[in-house]
């Protein structure tokens, strides 16, 4: 836990390692020992946080599709930077099968904008209050016209 949460490089790969604990096999026994040894020959690698003047508060969202052959669903990932670091980031897999990599990003893109939303509130509790827009940077050229658009797209296959 302490590996994943201070090298967020490896936590996808340690995520996806976890699952098969329960029925875990030679594979799973040297893909951990992999991480091991490039965690090892990385020992110096970490976030490091500077002291900035101004604090630009961004996020980033990503998604692929289908790359789970086992259950067909996508992982997602997040991150926020405040300044130049990194401060909060996850990984999971979506609850829904996308039917689309444009719907895959345009789901992730839209609860990395939800955890945008509760960020600001907790850093106006913290009297940490932007007055700037927050960006949300998503790679997915699709997913960025639907989200800009918002009329129906029927034929995305996107249902709101």
């Amino acid at each position: 836990m302490y590996l994943t949460t201070t090298r967020p490089n490896i936590m996808h790969l340690v995520s996806l390692l976890s699952r098969y604990m329960h029925c875990a096999s030679e594979i799973h026994f040297q893909a951990a020992k992999r991480i091991l040894r490039y965690f090892k020959g990385t020992i110096d690698y970490g976030i490091r946080f500077n002291n900035v003047e101004s604090l630009s508060f961004h996020g980033y969202s990503d998604s692929d599709w289908a790359e789970c052959v086992d259950d067909m669903r996508n992982t997602y990932g997040s991150y926020f930077s405040l300044g130049f670091g990194v401060f909060s980031w996850c990984s999971k897999k979506q609850e829904i099968i996308a039917q689309s990599i444009a719907e895959a990003e345009y789901v992730v893109a839209a609860t990395t904008v939800n955890q945008t939303l509760w960020i600001r509130k907790v850093m106006i509790d913290l009297h940490m209050e932007h007055e700037d827009n927050t960006k949300i940077f998503v790679e997915n050229q699709a997913a960025i016209s639907i989200s800009n658009n918002i009329v129906f797209h029927g034929k995305t296959k996107i249902l709101r």
